[in-house]
Order: C-alpha cells, then structure tokens, then sequence
C-alpha cells in the first residue's frame, strides 16, 4: 500500500471537493445533545386536564344573553347596554326572580378579555349564581 504525499514535480493540486467531516461531526454532535435534553424539557406535572364538554344549550326564555362585541360594547339581548351600572342594575333585578336565570355570554372571539371580565363581575355584584359561555361548536373533521 502506498500513500500519495504530493506529485513528484513539486506542484500540488487544488482539491475542489468540500471536507465533509467536520460538518459530519457537528451535526451527530448537536443531535445527541437533542435527544438528550428533549426529554428534560418535555417533563411537566402530572394532571388531570379537563375534557371538552358539549352540552346542548336549552334557551328558555328567562335567561339573559349577553352579547361583547371585539370593541367591548356590551349588549343585552340585541340593546345596548351604555355602561356597566345599568347592566348590575339591570340584572339585580332579574336576580330576585325564583328560579334565578342563568345568564349566557357571548363574547366575539376578538374581544378582550377585560371586557367579558367587566360582564363577568358585573353579574357576580347582581348576584347571579350562574354565568355560562356560548361558543362555536368544534369542527368535526
């Protein structure tokens, strides 16, 4: 076996051919390090998530529908309601009634948060015992 160390005259060729064994290297390198440290990141605590409900809503005519538009208007069935005293005043007096109705919020999926919050303890300081949110079904594939 021999081994080429140079021509004999002197002149070395120029080797156009890229070295790929370094990049070989790098590459097993980066993927042990991965399939290490995946199963690290992944671990969390254990628990029981809730499940997906779907429950028919039954629409009696005492409950209240609330609608929160994207720019936080809030209203009552289709009226507006102008602020957030006039919709506590308005549901403490829906609140004395037996049975209490529930009341149904449906708030577009582009609305803030605040804005339903603001619905959400409106009804809490009338007093309402249940407050249900009405949502798009899941597409079924």
């Amino acid at each position: 076996m021999g081994m080429n160390v140079g021509s004999s005259s002197g002149d070395d060729e120029v080797v156009s051919t890229i070295n790929t064994t370094p990049l070989v290297d790098v590459m097993l390198v980066l993927l042990i390090i991965f399939l290490i440290t995946i199963p690290v990141v992944t671990q969390s605590v254990n628990l029981s998530l809730p499940k997906e409900t779907n429950i028919v809503r039954v629409t009696k005519p005492e409950n209240i529908e609330i609608a929160v538009t994207k720019d936080g208007d809030v209203y009552w069935n289709t009226g507006l309601v102008p602020d957030m005293e006039t919709l506590v005043a308005r549901l403490k007096e829906k609140s004395v009634l037996n049975p209490q109705p529930e009341v149904h919020i449906r708030g577009d999926d582009r609305a803030r948060y605040e804005s339903v919050g603001k619905v959400i303890y409106a009804s809490q300081r009338a007093g309402i015992m249940k407050i249900s949110f009405v949502t798009e079904p899941p597409a079924r594939n």
